[in-house]
């Protein structure tokens, strides 16, 4: 099963915006995902299990550098959708 996550960082920071670059690095950094970013939010897709497994990861580490943020996530299977 495909999944697609729109996903919005918003760290509770006042030097924000590295953190939301970072998160967003990272995601692309990953084989697997597809990653489309626009001003106010990021869509990633990819296979279910795996894609879950990623957003647990990342979001950990970036709780872990920072404390405190609020992620807004929206999750859609995606299986017979074309998000290409």
């Amino acid at each position: 099963m495909r999944l697609a996550v729109e996903i919005s960082l918003y760290p509770l920071d006042q030097n924000y915006v590295p953190y939301i670059r970072e998160f967003i690095d990272r995601l692309n950094a990953q084989e697997g995902i597809t990653v489309n970013t626009s001003h106010t939010s990021t869509l990633v897709s990819g296979e279910y299990d795996h894609l879950m497994q990623l957003l647990q990861s990342e979001m950990k580490k970036t709780y872990q550098q920072l404390g405190q943020a609020i992620f807004v996530c929206k999750f859609l299977n995606a299986t017979k959708m074309d998000l290409a």
